[in-house]
């Protein structure tokens, strides 16, 4: 091809001296070496697929429209390959261009080869994934994961890899402490990363997923969640009065009605059978006037 595209800034900083690798492509006489770092055109039936792949989702519709354009203009940004032997090559990073080219019909395509072992190959996948791929937040976080437990990185050496502040990535894996539902719903986009992290803020694992469940019920903006983690934090920190009595099922809607209405989380207690308090929090004066209007004083 006449056309050879940068690499992604964090694998091109990841490969070694391309002087050092030296294989022979299967188009190419044995007596004309290819250096590894440079495009050779390699047969698709002799490619596999990278086990260390962090993507688990591919969109078909989005493969097949992939496809089209490759059958309309070719590829225009190689696939990257290590050789396992004579004739055998396994992907490390465009799983995504891979698949669209064999959904193309192509029976050759250019790459980038090298020689590397498994735990060079694992970082330069994850890593390349991470910075050029639509991944999920929960994807995104195991990725990270993967690198600190299995590339022996520190957070502060991740860092620097994949270009993103520490902060940042120590929100993504504290996504990995929710449980299974709420990271399900994250990978379904049911709740965005906004929702995600003010979950995150709440101890109680049965009070975070009592929250899910209020945002999807509710459709609650990450603002109103982000209200409601504090308010259930602040609850957790309050001593535990003996005499509160469990909400019953009927106490339970009333409370959800009543947030509902007053489009605040509403705290709703009970101290006996006949006795307690429902408590309406405002965050100014004019929420205070709005709730005011809708008590109709």
């Amino acid at each position: 091809m006449n056309k050879k595209p940068a690499l992604g800034r964090g694998l091109s900083a990841l490969l070694e001296n391309d002087k050092t690798d030296v294989t022979v492509s299967s188009n190419q006489v044995p007596e004309t070496p290819t250096t590894a770092g440079s495009i050779a055109e390699i047969e698709v039936s002799k490619i596999e697929a990278n086990p260390f792949q962090p993507r688990t989702k591919f969109e078909e519709q989005a493969l097949a429209e992939l496809a089209q354009s490759i059958k309309e203009l070719g590829i225009i940004q190689p696939v990257t390959v290590r050789k396992l032997g004579y004739d055998k090559y396994q992907l490390i990073s465009g799983e995504r261009r891979f698949r669209a080219s064999q959904l193309a019909g192509l029976t050759q395509i250019p790459a980038y080869i090298r020689i590397a072992n498994d735990q060079s190959m694992l970082e330069m996948a994850l890593v390349e994934n991470i910075q050029r791929s639509n991944l999920d937040s929960i994807e995104v976080a195991i990725s990270y994961q993967r690198l600190i437990d299995e590339c022996s990185l520190t957070q502060e050496e991740l860092s620097t890899r994949v270009g993103k502040q520490r902060s940042t990535i120590s929100n993504y894996l504290r996504l990995l402490k929710l449980p299974a539902e709420i990271q399900a719903a994250i990978r379904e986009n049911k709740i965005s990363m906004g929702h995600a992290r003010a979950l995150v803020n709440i101890d109680s694992a049965e009070e975070q997923i009592n929250v899910l469940n209020q945002i999807l019920n509710e459709t609650l903006s990450v603002r109103k969640t982000e209200e409601l983690a504090k308010e259930k934090k602040a609850g957790s920190k309050t001593p535990h009065n003996s005499s509160v009595m469990p909400l019953s099922l009927v106490d339970k809607k009333l409370k959800t009605s009543l947030s509902s209405h007053f489009d605040v989380p509403v705290k709703f207690q009970r101290k006996d059978v006949d006795k307690g308090r429902i408590v309406i929090p405002f965050n100014s004066d004019d929420d205070l006037e709005r709730i005011i209007k809708l008590l109709d004083l």
